[in-house]
């Protein structure tokens, strides 16, 4: 990842500069999946069951 896309990243998220001096890079992008993950609504239809955990 290079500076600028990491940046770009940042910016997405709206984290700051100051923001910056708490967070880690592996920090950041977590934040960025976790952010991707919330606009998909589709891929979380079906919820696991006891049955389906038993079997796991």
């Amino acid at each position: 990842m290079t500076t600028a896309l990491f940046l770009l990243r940042c910016i997405q998220i709206g984290l700051s500069i100051r923001d910056l001096d708490l967070l880690t890079i592996g920090m950041v992008n977590d934040l960025y999946a976790e952010s991707r993950n919330d606009e998909c609504q589709d891929s979380y239809r079906q919820l696991a069951s006891q049955e389906d955990f038993d079997a796991f």
